[in-house]
């Protein structure tokens, strides 16, 4: 079944992009709706591995930060 949504010309390049990626990638035509596929299955943190540009302080100073974070989180018991 066939339906028509609403989406912001933001979001359809994006998807438009995305669907161009896959394209490259998989070498087959890629319709907006596998792409919005492509995006309904992969849930996993990893899948943005690579995709933030940062620089090794940058990145440093994001793990030193995330170390005292978990400093200060505490468990709390029922």
């Amino acid at each position: 079944m066939a339906l028509s949504i609403k989406i912001s010309e933001e979001n359809y390049k994006a998807l438009s992009s995305l669907s161009g990626k896959l394209r490259e990638k998989l070498q087959k035509p890629v319709s907006i709706n596998d792409a919005i596929s492509f995006l309904h299955r992969r849930r996993k943190i990893s899948d943005l591995a690579g995709a933030w540009k940062m620089s090794s302080k940058e990145a440093e100073e994001l793990i030193e930060g995330l170390k005292e974070g978990w400093k200060k989180w505490k468990i709390k018991s029922a």
